[in-house]
């Protein structure tokens, strides 16, 4: 698998697990019932695709994992701020910068 093609499943994997958790966090503040069973159920759906895609193909997960925590970590952000109207802080700010700072010591280090 190519370098790109790795990042891009990562990306991937990291929206499906932001967008699962995200749905399910929609879900525990549904007052419908059906409308919660039908976005618990989506957001399974979801967390299992997102299960497969980052464990089906044959990489070193253990040194892509910097790298797939700092996209699961923006595109979390991302999502409590665009989905939720949470503005991260700056504190949250801060600790985001150190964990991409990390990710990147990581996807750059030589095996």
């Amino acid at each position: 698998m190519s370098r790109s093609t790795a990042i891009l499943v990562l990306l991937l994997a990291a929206a499906l697990e932001a967008g699962g958790d995200a749905i399910i966090r929609i879900g525990l503040h549904t007052t419908t019932h059906w409308h919660r069973l039908f976005l618990f159920t989506l957001a399974a759906i979801v967390l299992f695709a997102y299960g497969w895609t980052v464990n089906a193909p044959p990489w070193d997960f253990g040194k892509l994992l910097g790298l797939y925590v700092v996209f699961f970590f923006v595109i979390a952000q991302l999502f409590s701020w665009l989905v939720f109207k949470q503005t991260p802080s700056k504190e949250v700010i801060i600790g985001g910068s150190l964990i991409v700072a990390g990710g990147v010591v990581i996807s750059l280090a030589k095996s």
